[in-house]
């Protein structure tokens, strides 16, 4: 049966930089945990990253790739390098999924790490940009397909439709 992996954050656990979650209600959610699908991650956490920590962003003008790649930085509002506990939580959540038959992926958006379609545009100021964290970008590229919260119902097609085509729609990542 595949399995999907879901942000910690957004099934109530208190592991964001704020030391707060930020769970989501969803009738999807629920069924997957009764179903035996559900597997609770959080990649920052595994990284070696306190709860509470000081914010985090992608440096300006750089991508989840270039980080992922050694080519930029994950910086907080003091200018201290996060980057390596990011990665290594990035890859330790593929690790993760990898041992548990994970096919689909929900994580937080704008997240630094988990992030899907925008992140913080690294200037502290809270403005958003297109792009990635490097956790999704991590796992949408070894085939796993990513969504973020406003994307359960799209996730579940897609996951259905992974098991037989029992779903109505299929949707890409």
């Amino acid at each position: 049966m595949d399995k999907v992996l879901v942000s910690a954050c957004l099934v109530g656990r208190p592991v964001r930089y704020d030391g707060r979650a930020k769970p989501v209600g969803d009738a999807l959610l629920d069924r997957w945990r009764l179903e035996g699908r559900l597997v609770v991650h959080c990649p920052e956490v595994a990284g070696g990253l306190p709860v509470p920590r000081p914010p985090a962003e992608i440096e300006p003008g750089a991508t989840a790739a270039d980080v992922l790649a050694g080519r930029a930085r994950i910086l907080t509002p003091g200018g201290d390098d996060v980057t390596a506990p990011f990665v290594a939580g990035a890859r330790a959540a593929l690790a993760f999924a990898r041992d548990r038959g994970v096919t689909v992926a929900v994580l937080k958006e704008s997240s630094p790490s988990c992030g899907l379609h925008e992140v913080y545009d690294g200037t502290f100021t809270g403005r958003k940009l297109a792009g990635s964290g490097v956790t999704a970008h991590l796992l949408s590229g070894h085939g796993i397909a990513v969504f973020n919260e406003h994307g359960i119902a799209a996730a579940d097609a897609r996951l259905r439709g992974a098991d037989g085509g029992r779903a109505q729609e299929r949707t890409t990542s």
